[in-house]
């Protein structure tokens, strides 16, 4: 505990408590704020200035917090305080640096809590908003304030709104690489120089059919998309807001699949310049490896098969192994293709097996009570590896397009509409889930792949050369899968039946949420359902009142329902009359009543950090290309540093680096990327403690005793997990701090461990940092007078030897974000000065102070000031080490004989091998061990070994 007995008190009254760390902490804020120290000046704009911006520029970022109202736990600030200690490192060491915070402030949450009480949503999350600021201001960050927004601002989310608009005026030219205006693609159908998909002129098209056509190529675009339809939150939900077993995480109710109109983006076209541009970044592999397998590009080929009765509507396959098409023994649709209805005939045709029909009258019966069943279920858990492979016959039959076989097409759920083409040929013998599905439904299995010697009961996914795979044209047999491959291709492409061609597992994006507390799109519809973009002057749309937050709801099992959502209930704000400003006037129209995502907001929230104040343009070009655009090492562009969790890989990353590349295309922009450097921080863990039922009990209660852990008189089981308000185990950053001060608690979490290893939470380990710190102090202030204590005397050999090094380390430690080993530096030159005793050099003294200032920011600037300084030292020029005192004066260098040590040398570090084997073979110790034996190998390494080998 960190409170001392009233006797010491009296006996050290300047001693560094927590009382005194708490007047420092507050003084030092309070300085900072009022003096604006961590203000980065702009080149332009309302925030220029010209003080530092001769310097490098360092632009650095966390991800966006969402202001709980549960306040902060102590996991929280963890990568808030890391970055904070590299900026005030980088400040220190010559560089301009912008680092602030702003708040992701839309979420369901909030929402949540007016639906439940009838408060806005505003309300209680300015209210949360205040209390994290508060509690971030406490543990010394050293943000930019002029520059933090919360994205429910209206004056942000007009921004967020006007990159929605642009995103939906243009469209992907695929010849030119990159995304243009709508403008000039109708242009070119005005023109002629592009045909309409009948052939008419593009006058002689209504608007509602101009809006169609338009519609296939807009970067935004609204469709009926199979989207995740709980009708219990009476919402669509994100994949990643449905569990594995098909629920909503939210409330736990069935979520189904349903196609509703939806406002999609369509990341796909950026597919191969996102995936390209990985290799520019400095990302974690397994970061970048994620974004590759969710994009999830591969070659292979598009195969049409022909369905007996429907020779006009042949299904079309996406294959990655068109070599094992003569292995294909059956197909499969997913249960939302298309096709099913089509080619689904009226009864049963003779051979159908009682296995393959589900006891079904007809196949339409049997379709039909097989899609309900897939309905309920996740793509997730569709697509679990290893369960019973679960369908139905479908009744049609189609052709091998080499083998001419007739083989059965079964509707089955472990196929998805939204990869490839929602069909699939089976190919049992060389595909896993195919061999499950076949043992299952008793269907042929060929194999089309030499499996190694011995392969038997599973299929082979393995290289080898190709067996069972001829015709009459083509003979593939004994190629390697590549040559095949190949050989196959050019045959499909030939006889007209397919084409090699590339696909992609990322699906276009879908934008639009069912809910209140989130922007409004800029969207209104005309009498003809045209959708039109509201004109800049109309920005920002901003949210209107409504008498109830809530979604409406229904039967939590009834599928067949649609959302009516909070925003369409407002009459008079859905139905307005505007002048669009584009030459027919004023007319009336129909806004959108659905609300974007939570994810638009983080989509582009560090252009507005560059210049959150701009109310004409998104960003000052001049201000962008000053903070992010392309420089050496980093040749798209981006922020400097990016510090966030590991569970935004796909999902946030994706998102934004998409929007960036529209903007860049666009013009607005010169970085490309968004975050040149990213590090994903580990996780502060705590200890749970479960009763009997398995529910958490007061971590802060339980006690350990006779090899267990109790509470209230019960044994209960610890095991390590996440902290959290309702594990019954958070512990707040206030609590810390007002034990030991709010520099003990920065200093704890970047001890215990490298930044991007998770590592579990422990209370009574934070006093080591606090004693830590109490020494510092005692090296600088005597506890009973108060007076500074160092001396102007030059310090002797061996403590310029520790300063140095800890110096050296220390600089390459923080650039290097191992803030764990940085402390351990700084603790052992602080215990080698209270080991030495007496007073400390000033020469020693100050140089430590600057060395823990990025860590320990408010005791290292009280240290400075009765140092006899004057201001902050945050922009102080961190101590540079002298090469001299770095390394070490002499090594031990042993010599051995025959593996035994026969003399000891003391030579200079940088000595070279040909000097130490010279000085080892003429040492007189080595030379009466030899005794006249000639020496037949000398093995150098220096400057610590030198083994001899006697002839």
């Amino acid at each position: 505990m960190s409170e001392t007995t009233p006797a010491a008190e009296a006996a050290a009254p300047h001693r560094y408590t927590a009382a005194l760390a708490a007047d420092i902490e507050s003084r030092w804020q309070d300085f900072w704020e009022q003096n604006q120290t961590f203000a980065a000046p702009n080149p332009t704009g309302d925030l220029a200035g010209d003080g530092e911006l001769a310097k490098p520029k360092k632009f650095i970022m966390d991800m966006f917090p969402y202001p709980s109202g549960a306040g902060l736990h102590v996991g929280h600030p963890l990568g808030y305080i890391a970055t904070d200690v590299f900026a005030r490192f980088q400040r220190m060491t010559g560089h301009n640096v912008l680092h602030t915070l702003g708040f992701d402030a839309f979420g369901l949450p909030a929402e949540q809590h007016a639906v439940q009480t009838g408060e806005h949503p505003r309300v209680t999350t300015e209210a949360a908003m205040n209390n994290m600021r508060s509690q971030l201001r406490r543990l010394g960050l050293g943000h930019d304030k002029r520059r933090s927004f919360a994205t429910i601002d209206p004056d942000y989310y007009k921004w967020t709104q006007w990159i929605f608009l642009q995103i939906f005026n243009s469209w992907y030219d695929p010849q030119a690489d990159r995304a243009r205006p709508i403008a000039e693609l109708v242009e070119q159908y005005e023109k002629g120089e592009r045909p309409t998909p009948d052939g008419r002129a593009w006058a002689e098209l209504t608007p509602a059919e101009r809006d169609a056509v338009l519609g296939e190529y807009r970067l935004a675009y609204a469709s009926e998309s199979p989207v995740n339809w709980c009708p219990g939150l009476g919402t669509v939900l994100a994949n990643e807001e449905v569990t594995a077993d098909g629920r909503s995480e939210r409330g736990n109710f069935p979520v189904f699949k349903a196609k509703l109109r939806q406002w999609m983006m369509r990341i796909t076209a950026y597919a191969d310049r996102l995936l390209a541009d990985l290799d520019a970044l400095d990302w974690p592999e397994a970061i970048k490896l994620q974004q590759r397998n969710w994009i999830g590009r591969s070659e292979g080929a598009k195969v049409d098969f022909a369905v007996e009765g429907h020779g006009d509507t042949p299904v079309t396959v996406f294959t990655t192994r068109p070599d094992t098409l003569f292995g294909a023994t059956y197909m499969v649709l997913a249960p939302e293709h298309p096709l099913v209805d089509t080619v689904v005939p009226a009864a049963w045709p003779e051979g159908a097996k009682d296995a393959w029909t589900g006891g079904a009258a007809t196949p339409a019966e049997a379709v039909a009570e097989y899609r309900k069943q897939a309905q309920a279920k996740s793509d997730v858990e569709r697509q679990t590896e290893g369960k019973n492979k679960t369908g139905v016959f479908s009744g049609a039959y189609a052709v091998n397009p080499l083998t001419g076989t007739r083989i059965p097409v079964f509707v089955a759920d472990y196929v998805l509409m939204g990869y490839g083409t929602g069909a699939i040929m089976a190919v049992p013998g060389q595909d896993e889930r195919d061999w499950e599905f076949a043992t299952v439904f008793d269907l042929p299995i060929i194999r089309t792949v030499r499996p190694p010697e011995g392969w038997e009961g599973e299929a082979y996914t393995g290289q080898g050369p190709a067996i069972n795979s001829a015709n009459d044209e083509i003979d593939l047999n004994g190629l390697e899968v590549a040559d095949a491959k190949r050989k196959v291709i050019a045959y499909l492409e030939q006889r007209g039946i397919g084409e090699g061609t590339i696909n992609y597992r990322l699906r276009d994006w879908l934008f639009s949420r069912q809910r209140y507390w989130g922007e409004p799109f800029p969207i209104v519809y005309d009498e003809d359902g045209v959708a039109h973009a509201l004109p800049e002057s109309m920005l920002p749309l901003e949210l209107p009142e409504v008498e109830d937050y809530s979604p409406r709801t229904f039967d939590p099992d009834d599928a067949d329902t649609e959302p009516e959502t909070p925003l369409s209930r407002n009459a008079s704000w859905v139905h307005v009359e505007l002048d669009l400003g584009d030459g027919r006037g004023v007319r009336r129209y129909r806004r959108e009543t659905n609300t974007m995502p939570n994810w638009a907001g983080s989509c582009w929230y560090e252009l507005r950090y560059l210049d959150p104040h701009n109310d004409r343009k998104l960003v000052d070009p001049e201000i962008e290309r000053y903070w992010m655009g392309p420089r050496e090492g980093q040749p798209h562009g981006g922020v400097d540093l990016y510090v966030g969790g590991a569970e935004h890989a796909v999902l946030h990353l994706l998102y934004a680096r998409f929007w960036s590349k529209v903007l860049f295309d666009l013009g607005h922009v010169s970085s490309a990327e968004p975050f040149h450097k990213l590090f994903n921080q580990g996780m502060i863990q705590a200890y749970v403690y479960r009763d009997s039922r398995g529910f958490p009990v007061p971590a802060a209660e339980a006690e350990e005793r006779d090899g267990g852990h109790w509470y209230g008189g019960e044994q209960v089981k610890r095991e390590l997990g996440k902290m959290g308000k309702s594990l019954k185990n958070a512990v707040t950053p206030d609590e810390i701090a007002a034990e030991y001060g709010a520099d003990t608690l920065r200093l704890y979490e970047m001890a215990m461990g490298p930044l991007d290893v998770s590592r579990p939470w422990d209370t009574r380990a934070v006093v080591g940092q606090y004693r830590l710190l109490q020494r510092l102090w005692r090296n600088v202030v005597d506890e009973t007078t108060g007076e500074v204590t160092v001396t102007d005397a030059e310090p002797d050999e061996s403590t310029l030897r520790a300063l140095h090094k800890a110096i050296e380390g220390v600089r390459q430690d923080l650039e290097g974000l191992r803030f764990n080993t940085a402390i351990a530096k700084i603790t052992e030159l602080n215990n080698h000065l209270t080991k030495v005793g007496g007073p400390v050099p000033r020469s020693v003294a100050e140089p430590l102070v600057l060395l823990i200032a990025p860590l320990a920011p408010h005791i290292a600037e009280e240290l400075w000031r009765r140092l006899g300084h004057d201001g902050s030292l945050a922009h102080e020029d961190l101590p540079v080490a002298d090469p001299a005192y770095v390394v070490d004066e002499a090594v031990t260098c042993v010599v051995q004989i025959k593996g035994k040590i026969k003399a000891r040398l003391e030579v200079p570090p940088t000595i070279s091998e040909a000097d130490l084997e010279a000085q080892a073979l003429a040492d007189p110790a080595v030379v009466a061990a030899l005794d006249g034996a000639g020496v037949r190998k000398v093995i150098v390494r220096a400057p610590k070994l030198v083994n001899i080998v006697p002839a």
